[in-house]
């Protein structure tokens, strides 16, 4: 007698619905699609460079994922207001953060507690972009290029103004103190425009300002340029040197700014998000929009970008440390 055949089919149906479960669940099914808007949330006010990033690459990006981006500017603590919503997000791929080096490099050391870690409550996509920074002296300082600088600031008692106390230009100044032995004391001003005009009018010696307020400047001789603060020499000016090439080895304070999501994101998502980050910062004009802002197109790999973030956040607490700067929260 002939027994009968056990159909296994439905064994077969349960096992591939359990496996797809578990990968989905594991963010390994390939190609994620968005399927409505995604939030990309800026810790600035509309109209800086990190806004103007973040604009650039959401038209872009909302082009070629088929979904709006929309920019939510919650601005605040130097970021880490919109940091800490970003960390508290649902990790779906539908909320990111144009994140910058304040909060995620600086602040952690600068600030007695945060509400987050960033090396733990966030992930990173793609890195956006460099800003340079230009150090710039007023043309009554007797100097022509850092090793002329280094020599008169043991001298002689020279000053340098910042748009805030932990802000990218006072760092790069308290930086140049730390690397070249100097004892430049900083002024705080309240944003980047007031120092410069104390510049033009000479009631401080120097800043690191951003390139695009300080070209015009240096064309007319109203200031005058000694070097980069970043690592490599900048499309927009490339005739200077790095502060590193002008003398002091090692030195890069660069104000960058880039693209994250919450923490358990899945994987599928980030390399989706990062392939289209990265062909957005390739096209010509993003980067020519970019680049006459001062801001230099620097996609990487997430984790090539989690790596600096790291490097970034150490070298920071060595320099807030020595030059004894904290917040009380």
């Amino acid at each position: 007698m002939t027994k009968p055949v056990t159909s296994r089919l439905p064994l077969l149906s349960l096992l591939t619905g359990a496996m797809l479960a578990t990968f989905a669940a594991q963010g390994i099914a390939a190609d994620w699609q968005p399927t409505k808007p995604i939030r990309m949330l800026v810790g600035f006010a509309p109209g800086g460079g990190t806004d103007a990033t973040a604009r650039a690459m959401g038209s872009k990006l909302s082009e070629r994922l088929g979904q709006q981006i929309i920019i939510d500017n919650r601005p605040g603590a130097a970021g880490n207001i919109a940091t800490e919503i970003t960390a508290g997000a649902t990790p779906d791929g539908y909320t990111i953060l144009m994140g910058t080096i304040a909060a995620l490099a600086i602040n952690p050391a600068l600030y007695k507690k945060l509400p987050f870690d960033p090396l733990k409550d966030v992930i990173p996509i793609s890195r956006a972009v460099d800003s340079t920074n230009v150090l710039v002296v007023h043309p009554s300082v007797p100097v022509k290029n850092v090793q002329e600088l280094v020599a008169l600031a043991k001298t002689k008692p020279l000053n340098g103004g910042s748009s805030g106390v932990g802000g990218a230009g006072h760092l790069a100044l308290e930086l140049f103190n730390l690397k070249a032995g100097t004892k430049i004391v900083h002024i705080a001003y309240k944003g980047g425009g007031p120092a410069m005009v104390d510049l033009l009018g000479g009631q401080i010696n120097l800043i690191f300002a951003t390139a695009a307020s300080a070209v015009g400047h240096m064309k007319t001789g109203k200031i005058r340029a000694l070097a980069v603060s970043t690592a490599k020499r900048s499309g927009l000016v490339p005739e200077l040197p790095t502060v590193a090439e002008a003398g002091l080895k090692g030195f890069e304070a660069n104000n960058w700014y880039g693209l994250l999501a919450p923490a358990k994101t899945p994987r599928n998502v980030i390399d989706r998000l990062n392939k289209e980050s990265f062909a957005v910062l390739n096209l010509p004009d993003v980067k020519d929009l970019l680049f006459k802002q001062g801001l230099d197109v620097a996609p990487s790999t997430p984790e090539a970008f989690g790596a600096y973030i790291k490097s970034e956040k150490a070298q920071w607490e060595t320099v807030i440390k020595a030059a004894g700067l904290y917040h009380t929260n």
